[in-house]
């Protein structure tokens, strides 16, 4: 191991060298998985690894690049641009020149701008490139769709807490890159809260689990808890904790309890929970639990969520909290949700109810000779509501009411 490599941190040195090295990913790279063929065949395409942090993504990245013996070319989608970008392109054209593949991954691609991902399209197409890109945001969402046509997307799942036991165990005793000139000892309890508490994240867990190994020569679950208490709040992301706070959030502003809706967004917020999850829960509450008792409380929620998406952590902590009291403060109505309840168990209970003639599409001849859209009343030419009036449910629905406010 290199020098420098022996002071980096110890997640950085405990990176899986190799396929048989990477853990978690069993459908992605396990035994005559497309990719693994892919790999070993040196015939990988662009592509687009979504998922969680932690999960490998940008080690997948680079053993790609090892096994392919290509030269492996990285950006951030947080601090480059277009000007970046060049300098890549030019370096990939010698070594397409002198026979050599290069990899360029792009971490955080769901951050490039669409005017970005256009000057990145044509050196994918011509393969100069062949792209890597990680997000943690929905590829569908954040990637332009012709770059999205021509990239295969994989999803990485978080890891279990059987694999990072695993992890840990490998840090534990490896000599060269983990603890093992060490000698620490850990116990099988802490291992668990270790495992725990990262969230399916290798590099919480090895993180914690260095800055252990740096208190005592014996890591106990007491250690264990006091170095996560002083690194963050204690709080499984994944876990019940997860759901008890997140029920508290949304009760509490369905309660019109603005201090305590902020308290317990404060809760998730600053033990690491990825704001946008919390924006998407708002999003759903504003219809759910006010609905048109307050038709901008929607605009809000979606606004909230814009403003994680466009400045990230922590400068969007005050965005989601003025979210988070505006529902609290919301008048409450569940009547769309209610609503919508009902016409799902109409539409369970009898999925194919005909549309009536009368209101159905007639665009050609035939289909008005067979009665379609025949007696409909257009309700603009009428001066009084009632002489327009016209059944437009499935006739066995005639007269149901969903909504009633």
């Amino acid at each position: 191991m290199k020098e420098t490599q022996l002071h980096s941190p110890l997640a950085d040195r405990m990176r899986p060298a190799n396929l048989t090295e990477f853990l978690g990913q069993a459908t992605l790279v396990g035994k005559g998985t497309f990719l693994e063929k892919a790999i070993h065949t040196d015939t990988v395409p662009s592509l687009l690894f979504w998922g969680p942090p932690g999960t490998g993504k940008t080690t997948l990245a680079r053993i790609i690049a090892k096994e392919t013996k290509s030269d492996f070319l990285e950006l951030s989608g947080v601090a480059s641009g277009v000007k970046d970008l060049r300098v890549i392109i030019e370096k990939a054209e010698e070594n397409r020149a002198s026979g050599k593949k290069t990899i360029l991954f792009i971490d955080e691609i769901h951050r490039w701008t669409k005017s970005q991902q256009d000057a990145l399209l044509p050196h994918v197409e011509h393969g100069t490139v062949t792209l890597i890109g990680a997000t943690t945001e929905n590829p569908s969402f954040e990637v332009i769709s012709a770059l999205l046509s021509r990239s295969r997307v994989f999803t990485l799942s978080a890891l279990s807490e059987k694999n990072i036991t695993e992890l840990l165990k490998r840090a534990i005793a490896d000599p060269m890159r983990g603890l093992g000139k060490k000698k620490i000892k850990v116990k099988d309890d802490a291992l668990a809260v270790m495992a725990g508490f990262s969230n399916g994240d290798a590099r919480v867990a090895l993180n914690t689990l260095e800055a252990c190994s740096m208190s005592a020569k014996t890591v106990t679950k007491a250690l264990v808890k006091e170095v996560l208490q002083t690194s963050r709040t204690l709080y499984d992301k994944t876990g019940e904790e997860h759901y008890n706070i997140i029920s508290a959030l949304h009760k509490s502003m369905r309660g019109s309890d603005a201090d305590a809706a902020l308290y317990w967004l404060g809760r998730m917020l600053e033990s690491g929970e990825e704001p946008l999850y919390i924006a998407r829960r708002l999003i759903r509450f504003a219809s759910e639990d006010i609905g048109i008792a307050n038709s901008l409380a929607l605009p809000q929620a979606v606004a909230a969520y814009q403003a994680c998406h466009f400045i990230g952590v922590p400068e969007c902590n005050i965005n989601l909290a003025q979210a988070v009291v505006y529902m609290a403060k919301s008048k409450k109505s569940n009547a769309l949700y209610t609503a919508y309840q009902s016409v799902q168990n109409d539409i369970r209970n009898s999925p194919n109810d005909p549309v009536p003639l009368h209101i159905r599409n007639a665009p050609t001849k035939l289909m008005k000779e067979l009665g379609y859209g025949e007696g409909y009343k257009y309700t603009p030419n009428f001066e009084k509501p009632e002489d327009a009036a016209q059944d437009y449910l499935p006739e066995r629905l005639n007269g149901r009411k969903y909504f009633d406010i």
